[in-house]
């Protein structure tokens, strides 16, 4: 276990037991979302590179426009 999760789990167990519930609970799922969206990015790099060529092929073609942020 690194030093950053060990001082992390030191200053929890510092806290009432309902907030370190709470804490596990926010971190359990942080740590599950981050697993899903691992797994989405990586399903998803056969349509990435398709919708990548796509753009790149609209961009040869003159179909796209320069991004202008203040008509976002």
């Amino acid at each position: 276990m690194g030093t950053l999760l060990e001082k992390v789990i030191a200053e929890t167990a510092k806290l009432p037991e309902e907030e370190q519930e709470a804490f596990a609970a926010f971190m359990l799922a942080e740590l599950e979302s981050e697993r899903r969206w691992d797994d989405l990015f990586a399903r998803s790099q056969d349509l990435l590179a398709r919708m990548a060529e796509e753009a790149h092929q609209e961009y040869c073609a003159g179909l796209t426009e320069p991004l202008d942020p203040d008509r976002l």
